[in-house]
């Protein structure tokens, strides 16, 4: 049963990573700096999801949900920043 639970999160991992590297792509071909802003998002996104496949599979009698909290907290705050640098 572990299976499922383990193919979810690393999907989640390898999904965020594969936007990542594709947002990063995209930054280098037009310069637009709001894809960087995203991209570096969904950086911080991936180590979240990381941090939830350790958490919960690997080890699971270590709390990680304050790393994961602030790795999501610190993606999201990335991408309001770069919000509002493009509204400026």
């Amino acid at each position: 049963m572990h299976v499922f639970p383990s193919a979810v999160f690393a999907l989640c991992v390898i999904t965020s990573l594969a936007c990542a590297f594709l947002l990063a792509r995209s930054f280098a071909r037009s310069r637009s700096n709001l894809l960087l802003w995203t991209a570096l998002c969904f950086v911080g996104l991936a180590i979240s999801n990381l941090f939830l496949f350790v958490d919960v599979l690997l080890v699971p009698d270590l709390d990680l949900l304050p790393l994961r909290h602030l790795s999501t907290l610190a993606a999201i705050a990335v991408l309001i920043y770069g919000f509002v640098w493009e509204a400026e």
